[in-house]
């Protein structure tokens, strides 16, 4: 199990490079929305392991609300392109 988590961790260094050598902001935004969702799955994933749904509820919240607000910014920042 620490092997998958491991490798879930991985998995989110591939975005922040490609949000680090990318200079389109829509990349850079494309490229957190998929960190914050594999950061939501890798806590819902310690929450099964660890039987503790309270981290569960956190993970959820995570999923949630973290794309929710990265969907607001990325409304604002087309608004303000187009002026």
């Amino acid at each position: 199990m620490n092997l998958l988590l491991i490798a879930m961790i991985a998995a989110m260094l591939i975005p922040m490079y490609e949000a680090l050598k990318d200079e389109n902001i829509w990349q850079k935004m494309l490229a957190l929305g998929s960190i914050s969702t594999k950061a939501g799955i890798m806590t819902l994933f310690i929450s099964v392991l660890r039987d503790d749904w309270m981290i569960g509820a956190v993970g959820a919240i995570i999923l949630t609300v973290g794309n929710a607000g990265l969907m607001l910014l990325a409304h604002i920042i087309k608004r303000m392109d187009d002026l």
